[in-house]
């Protein structure tokens, strides 16, 4: 190589080496391990340590009396199968507008009562796989409330066990009405706080952003707050969760028109979707208030709209959404299994054509391979599909399809 452009490669290098490690630390790829298909959000005066168990109960009662699902024919082994072994994946106990404002008094009985009842399901082991808090905002009004139940509720826990047990491998904290950025340092400051309070690691607190205000979405300079906010909370933030109704209040869509499927809607998560690629942080969609209960017309037509809006997040890529009913779950775990069983054969063939550099007809590059790989293994995360499926259509072990799905 002439002298001179191997100059100018040391002088590249030199340009760009901190720039190389600014982004590599900014985005580094897709999270290591599951995300969960929903969130289920429950008062918190209406947990206990058998609610996983009850939940299950109530959506395969619905099943039975008002089903079965129609079009869900292929799934409907593996949707009992789930209703029966893990029906809730990750549990939020809410101390917000799921459970609204109470006298002081009965808010700390509640976050003692529900870290009791957590401590009894871990013992247990009946405690879902993802499982926290959602506390009150970071809004003045609120604050001191909201910080008090989070220490309640940890203190709490910390009582029922050694400090390494103690508080479960998927704990997460939703934090609400997030409008600014330094909402977001106040809360790494908390977390800080608590972890040394508690002797808890560094960096062991793990929060969401629940992005419902059109602040965070657009900013009083004109630019969205999203992006700013993941890198604020240096590492801490696991996971965008957009909140459908408070949102689209706040941008004045009358009750009536309120969606997870409105355009302003779609605004939204796709400004949370492209300022959380390549960060780690997954995105959640939110919830339908329009739940499958009543007759049975009521119940079906409500099974329909959930179906439908189940497969519409899919399709655009959020892969997780709120559950508010037992009978939510049932079309949640159908939608979402044969969304990922529709579409196995297709992306086997596609992802083998693309290992053996092969003629299939389509040309796909790196990036297609990664979300092909990405995709099944969110099949198998979930339990739509089976390795046993995957080395029968793919052929290639599940530790490579992580290598190819680049999961950090």
């Amino acid at each position: 190589m002439p002298d001179d452009i191997e100059a100018l490669h040391v002088r590249l290098d030199q340009l760009l080496s901190d720039d190389d490690a600014t982004r590599a630390a900014m985005f580094p790829g897709t999270a290591e391990g599951r995300q969960p298909v929903h969130t289920v959000y429950l008062p918190a005066d209406r947990f206990h340590a058998g609610v996983v168990a009850e939940w299950g109960a109530a959506a395969r009662a619905a099943l039975e009396e008002f089903g079965p699902l129609n079009g869900f024919d292929s799934v409907q082994q593996r949707l009992h199968d789930k209703l029966g072994a893990e029906p809730i994946e990750d549990l939020r106990i809410d101390f917000e507008d799921g459970y609204g404002i109470r006298p002081d008094g009965q808010e700390d009985e509640h976050a003692w009562g529900a870290a009791r009842e957590l401590a009894a399901a871990m013992g247990e082991r009946t405690a879902p796989a993802f499982v926290g808090l959602r506390i009150k905002s970071f809004e003045g009004p609120v604050r001191r409330r909201g910080l008090r139940t989070l220490d309640l509720f940890l203190d709490g826990l910390a009582a029922s066990g050694p400090v390494e047990s103690w508080l479960p491998t998927g704990f997460r904290i939703t934090l609400p009405k997030v409008t600014s950025v330094v909402q977001v340092a106040a809360m790494v400051e908390v977390c800080d706080a608590l972890e040394a309070r508690y002797e808890l690691p560094a960096g062991r607190l793990r929060f969401e952003i629940q992005i419902e205000t059109p602040q965070a979405v657009l900013g009083p300079g004109g630019s969205s707050l999203i992006g700013p906010m993941i890198h604020t909370a240096a590492g801490r933030c696991a996971g965008l969760h957009y909140g459908t109704y408070d949102y689209s209040a706040s941008v004045g869509i009358a009750a009536a028109y309120q969606s997870m499927e409105h355009p302003a809607a779609d605004f939204a998560k796709a400004v949370m979707q492209v300022a959380a690629a390549g960060t780690g942080v997954p995105v959640s969609d939110g919830s339908t208030n329009v739940l499958p209960v009543g007759s049975t017309d009521a119940v079906r037509a409500g099974w329909d709209l959930h179906a439908r809006l189940v497969r519409r997040s899919l399709e655009r890529g959020f892969y997780q959404g709120w559950d508010l009913h037992p009978a939510q779950l049932p079309t949640r775990f159908a939608a979402t299994f044969l969304f990922f069983t529709d579409g196995l054969a297709a992306a086997a063939a596609r992802l083998r054509a693309y290992q053996d550099r092969s003629e299939s007809g389509i040309l796909d590059e790196p990036a297609t391979a990664q979300a092909l790989a990405g995709y099944l293994l969110r099949g198998l995360d979930c339990g739509a599909v089976s390795d046993a499926d995957i080395a029968a259509q793919v052929g290639i072990p599940r530790k490579e399809l992580e290598h190819l799905a680049r999961r950090a």
